[in-house]
């Protein structure tokens, strides 16, 4: 068992590309769920609204790569619009119930056969990141000691994405702590005593789910960037539930919970990954027999150790890492 290159891989993938589009994706969740207390079960396809129509734009329309980016966070707010105005007004269950089915619906859509001359059908778009990669100032692959290396373009890209990490986090910090940011905390606690006190409660919710998903579209544009190509299984459910997963354990309402979150959960689905791959490798004198895992067995462990990991996690601190017990408490009058 090479323990040295289990943790180097690990370290790896918990600050690389695939950590960072879900740290963005979590921190939209954080602002809707964590903050306002709204149950968007879409985040999915905010995202694919943000990388399809970044792609589209450059790969199908021959437009500007900047515009695509301009037009992709755009889109989203009008996706948020689109859901919100018929179902901000009633329960939370409803808004769940709309956003998962949109999230579905785009995924469908930007698939079909009738749209691929636009959207590239299942094989999705390509060719729309040279403008992208025509700013990266590294030229070689980085490698950081002996336990860790990254490709020039997969350096870019962190470089970015840690970036914006960080401005969306220091955005958050700073509207939570506004009037506008205790308005939606007031809203998630008790929305009927904040519309006693005279404020649009429906506004603040349009507000935190327009900007939520426009966050989300960020990690759309660092999905699409990261391999140079977007298609429709880039944006499957699961993208949700483990942006979900991300936010809970590192903490509803906090700032850098997303954060954390993201480092820690693909740190260990990694580690799990490759730690019962080695252990039930025939070639390597299996630490695990036959008899009890064997290899196609061994690639499920990863889901059933963190599922079980997040269970107790529920049980025992629900709050997640950073979080308070409260926060994660919802009106869904």
């Amino acid at each position: 068992m090479d323990f040295v290159s289990l943790f180097g891989d690990s370290i790896q993938q918990a600050i690389g590309p695939t950590a960072i589009v879900y740290a963005l994706a979590a921190i939209g969740l954080n602002i809707q769920f964590g903050y306002t207390g709204l149950l968007n079960f879409g985040q999915a396809a905010f995202m694919a609204v943000g990388g399809y129509t970044m792609a589209a734009f450059v790969s199908t329309w021959g437009l500007s790569f900047w515009l695509g980016i301009v037009a992709g966070l755009g889109l989203t707010a009008v996706l948020a619009l689109l859901l919100g105005i018929p179902t901000l007004r009633l329960r939370a269950d409803y808004l769940a119930i709309v956003t998962i089915a949109a999230a579905e619906i785009v995924r469908q859509v930007v698939g079909s056969v009738s749209l691929k001359d636009w959207f590239g059908g299942q094989d999705g778009l390509q060719e729309f990141s040279d403008t992208f990669r025509s700013y990266n100032p590294f030229s070689d692959r980085i490698e950081v000691g002996t336990l860790v290396a990254w490709s020039a373009n997969d350096a870019w890209v962190m470089l970015v994405g840690w970036t914006l990490v960080l401005l969306c986090c220091l955005m958050t910090w700073l509207l939570v702590r506004s009037p506008w940011g205790r308005v939606l905390k007031s809203i998630r606690e008790d929305e009927d005593a904040v519309r006693s006190l005279g404020k649009n409660v429906y506004s603040y919710k349009m507000q935190s789910l327009m900007l939520g998903g426009m966050f989300g579209a960020l990690a759309g544009f660092c999905v699409a960037l990261r391999s140079a190509a977007i298609n429709p299984s880039m944006f499957a459910t699961d993208v949700t539930f483990f942006a979900y997963t991300v936010l809970l354990i590192g903490g509803a309402a906090r700032v850098l919970g997303p954060v954390v979150g993201s480092i820690i959960f693909w740190f260990l689905i990694t580690f799990l990954d490759l730690f019962f791959s080695q252990a039930t490798n025939p070639s390597s004198g299996p630490l695990i027999p036959p008899s009890i895992m064997t290899e196609t067995q061994a690639s499920l462990m990863r889901f059933i150790f963190l599922g079980l990991a997040l269970m107790l996690l529920m049980i025992f601190r629900p709050q997640g890492i950073f979080g308070d017990r409260k926060e994660l408490a919802i009106d869904a009058r």
